[in-house]
């Protein structure tokens, strides 16, 4: 979502963030270490956490190139909390910094709500493998993911905190209201017919991502197919649940329904659910056409269509939250 979202008045310079702003800007920045401090390891060649015979130690280059790019997005979020709390972080342009928010956004909810529901399936039914042959090594030690995800989901809680307490500041007059409030010159039909087109095209992706969830294994690669466990069915139920959120936000946006909602709860959804859509979709995209050298580890053509679809309907749904936030902008009352 990278429109203008231009206040509709200058907003009032605090003089300094609050305390509690203070603390959850340190939580996000203290966070972000344990990550930083294993990708400098593996950076500087150290197997710690990383299993013996890993798939992750036969491409040394390629892990290093990645890790590096991982340290530069992990930074982000320091740079983000310093934008998000200093009196000067009201002066960067709206769509500077509304792109890396939604970014951060998309990748960090499906860890939030995936990582602790996984645990929580394993307390009760196990790691169950769900696939008929071996199943192979694991390329991370299992502490490597608690201190990882663990780091992420505390991100995530203060990033989002610290990105409402900013945007509430600085943009809280668009969203003030219910949907019946909303005049219809705001939605537009450019997007509503826009929310269509998403809502058509994530029936796909979400029929497929389902039907894994479920236990099908109908154009799943052999290596997908071999690693079946509690925690991948948890993944793809919770892909699917993201595509129904963002469909159902952008439509509600679009067509102005369940008018007696407060006008930020279809747009939170729009944001949320196309981020997490969108950006992972692209990121499995990527990832699967960085190449392989096992055959097993290929993904099948229904997969790249899969995480493609996916992206195209987080980007569409994306483009309907940018659209209204910029329209309302441009017709939202003066603030004095």
């Amino acid at each position: 979502m990278t429109q203008s979202l231009a206040p509709a008045a200058p907003a009032v310079v605090p003089a300094g963030p609050s305390r509690s702003r203070r603390l959850l800007r340190a939580a996000a920045v203290v966070s972000c270490l344990p990550y930083l401090g294993l990708k400098a390891a593996w950076i500087a060649g150290s197997h710690v956490g990383i299993p013996d015979g890993s798939p992750l130690l036969d491409h040394r280059v390629a892990m290093a190139v990645a890790n590096g790019l991982s340290v530069l997005l992990d930074s982000c979020v320091i740079v983000l909390a310093l934008v998000l709390t200093r009196p000067w972080g009201l002066r960067v342009p709206p769509w500077l910094l509304a792109f890396p928010v939604w970014t951060a956004t998309g990748l960090l909810a499906p860890i939030m709500a995936g990582y602790p529901l996984q645990l929580l399936v394993r307390v009760f039914v196990g790691d169950v493998a769900t696939a008929s042959g071996p199943r192979r090594e694991p390329f991370l030690h299992e502490w490597v993911f608690g201190v990882v995800y663990g780091g992420f989901i505390v991100q995530g809680l203060a990033l989002g905190a610290l990105f409402v307490l900013y945007a509430r500041d600085r943009w809280g007059h668009l969203w003030r209201g219910r949907v019946w409030d909303l005049p219809a010159s705001v939605v537009g039909r450019g997007r509503q017919v826009t929310a269509v087109a998403a809502a058509v095209l994530a029936l796909f992706p979400l029929a497929v991502r389902l039907s894994w969830a479920c236990g099908g294994t109908a154009g799943l690669g052999a290596a997908h197919a071999a690693d079946r466990t509690s925690d991948f069915h948890v993944l793809e139920g919770l892909y699917a649940a993201f595509l129904a959120v963002a469909v159902a936000g952008g439509l509600l946006l679009a067509f102005r329904r369940g008018r007696v909602l407060p006008v930020a709860v279809p747009l939170a959804l729009t944001w949320v659910g196309s981020g997490a859509v969108a950006c992972w979709g692209g990121w499995m995209l990527l990832v699967s056409l960085t190449g392989t050298d096992d055959p097993a580890d290929r993904p099948t053509q229904l997969m790249l269509l899969t995480y493609a679809g996916q992206m195209i309907v987080g980007l569409l749904l994306a483009a309907v939250g940018a659209g209204f936030l910029a329209r309302r902008s441009a017709t939202a009352p003066k603030r004095p």
